[in-house]
């Protein structure tokens, strides 16, 4: 996480690797960064689950910081120590963030029990294990400031963002970037048919129960958090009117929301023009919300 991809070699009989190019060594030597360290915590059933903490970028020790805390996609993703082109915590680190972020139950790299103890518990394992790994971190960090935490999300990490919004209210602000809503009509929009139908244990029409089980639309309810919903128009995945919705639901709530829809975009934001737009709004959205009571701001537009 403190440095884009280069290409190195290793020798057939092994030993330490060469440095074959540096291409971003200037602007990596340049960036402000935050130091990082990964730490493990009893997550659902007492299972051992990993996650990562990162400094904001200009770590003063004494002071307390805003968190964001970031939910990967997939599910069966993780937010290793790589670093990654559209959601990095090197983003937020630079904004004046400290970064929490938690390879819960269904992450891949822990083995396949662990990645499919999940299928037909989205709502469940994940969501535990989110909720104890952000409590392990604010309790053992002490430059973390438990009272301001922005929960940001994309693909399943935004249906779990709507999911979390139905479930408590600890959090400041949510992104929920190209999530779902509703489970059973985004069966019938998506293009993915095979991945639904493993996860949910068949269609919604022979398996109704395994789409409403966890399904966000029906804890609307319950929202009250500010949220800032993304989506792309050319999402396939994802489609956008989950976002749409998601958008209008919040409207009608009366809760504070803002919407960003990109005509040009996929499930991803791929364009550099397009990114630059997309970070300044989701960081002047954690921002406007995750203040001290005492008016601090963090300097959004300071983020690389």
């Amino acid at each position: 996480m403190h440095s884009p991809a280069e290409l190195y070699s290793v020798a057939p009989e092994g030993g330490m690797p060469k440095t074959v190019t540096a291409m971003n060594a200037k602007r990596v030597a340049a960036a402000r960064m935050g130091d990082y360290e990964q730490f493990s915590f009893p997550g659902w059933n007492k299972e051992t689950v990993y996650g990562f903490a990162m400094k904001p970028a200009d770590f003063t020790p004494g002071r307390k910081y805003p968190v964001a805390f970031l939910i990967h996609g997939g599910p069966q993703g993780s937010f290793g120590d790589h670093f990654h082109y559209r959601w990095n915590p090197q983003a937020y680190a630079g904004a004046g963030f400290a970064v929490v972020f938690i390879d819960f139950h269904g992450s891949t790299g822990y083995g396949q029990a662990f990645t499919d103890s999940i299928r037909g518990d989205w709502g469940g394992k994940p969501y535990e294990d989110l909720m104890k790994g952000l409590d392990f971190a604010l309790g053992k960090y002490d430059w973390m400031d438990a009272t301001r935490v922005a929960g940001l999300g994309a693909s399943y990490g935004g249906y779990m963002i709507n999911w979390i919004n139905g479930q408590t209210d600890r959090f400041k602000a949510l992104v929920c970037h190209d999530g779902n809503l509703d489970e059973r009509m985004a069966y019938f929009d998506t293009e993915e048919l095979w991945f639904p139908e493993w996860e949910h244990g068949g269609t919604p029409h022979d398996n109704p129960a395994g789409y409403a089980k966890h399904n966000p639309i029906d804890l609307v309810a319950n929202w009250k958090t500010p949220t800032l919903v993304i989506h792309g128009a050319k999402d396939f995945r994802v489609v956008d009117t989950q976002g749409m919705s998601t958008f209008t639901a919040l409207q009608r709530k009366g809760v504070p929301s803002k919407f960003l829809w990109f005509p040009d975009e996929n499930h991803w934001v791929l364009k550099p023009q397009n990114s630059i737009l997309w970070h300044a709004t989701v960081l002047e959205w954690i921002d406007r919300w995750c203040r001290s009571a005492a008016g601090e701001t963090v300097p959004a537009s300071s983020g690389r």
